[in-house]
């Protein structure tokens, strides 16, 4: 083939749209919401009956989301589930996309944190009992609506729980049997009771990095199929 007839292939493979494919978008570009502020927490596991995942933040800067870091996630026991038909005590992590109410934690705030910070002390719990007023609330005292039995007491959770950021899933306006005390904390030994877990470095980086003036929330959930993060 002549050099002149190369150059013409290749010019009507370009306009054909078929040359080499463009860069793929950031994922929070192809989210359907990304909650409205300029930073951004997502939680993705391969399938919906997974345990293990990646949590990435990510910022938006002059129009595009740029990855800020990521770190390796831990999911429920029982993989992740629709959170809008979630039943608590499933085990399962909770799909959606969520605000982050605040942090809190048995040790300091990381130096550097802007986010309202909670100390943990001995007498604070998180109300899980569905008879409680307190229901998914911090209750400092326990409440006397709440059994303990129903309830965490925050500060047994030790190293788990030295940093968290509450997760806002079924928090502004609680649907009684959906599920409480749902956190993005620093990971235990294996699976989550429903929560999303991280390493404590990464748990330490994000809570540095949150800035509540620019409005981040977290979306959790799959690669693909209906309960894909994309969807939220």
């Amino acid at each position: 083939m002549r050099p002149g007839a190369v150059a013409l292939a290749v010019s009507s493979l370009v306009v054909l749209g078929t040359g080499p494919p463009a860069p793929s978008s950031p994922l929070p570009a192809r989210m359907t919401d990304t909650g409205g502020g300029t930073q951004l927490i997502t939680a993705v596991a391969p399938r919906k009956a997974s345990t293990t995942g990646t949590v990435t933040w990510w910022d938006l800067r002059s129009g595009r989301w740029v990855r800020a870091g990521s770190a390796p996630a831990r999911f429920g026991v029982n993989g992740l589930a629709e959170g809008a038909s979630r039943t608590q005590g499933t085990n399962t992590t909770p799909t959606g996309l969520y605000g982050l109410p605040y942090a809190f934690g048995i040790k300091a705030a990381p130096r550097g944190t802007a986010y309202r910070y909670r100390r943990v002390h001995r007498d604070s719990w998180w109300c899980q009992d569905n008879g409680s007023r307190s229901y998914n609330r911090w209750t400092e005292p326990r409440a006397a609506d709440c059994r303990a039995a129903e309830s965490e007491h925050l500060i047994t959770y030790g190293e788990r729980y030295a940093h968290a950021l509450v997760i806002g899933f079924n928090y502004g306006r609680p649907v009684r049997g959906r599920g409480a005390g749902i956190f993005l904390h620093v990971d235990g030994r294996g699976a989550t009771a429903g929560c999303v877990s991280v390493p404590k470095r990464a748990m330490r980086t994000i809570l540095t990095w949150a800035d509540p003036a620019k409005r981040p929330h977290i979306a959790v959930g799959t690669a693909s199929g209906t309960t894909a993060v994309t969807r939220y």
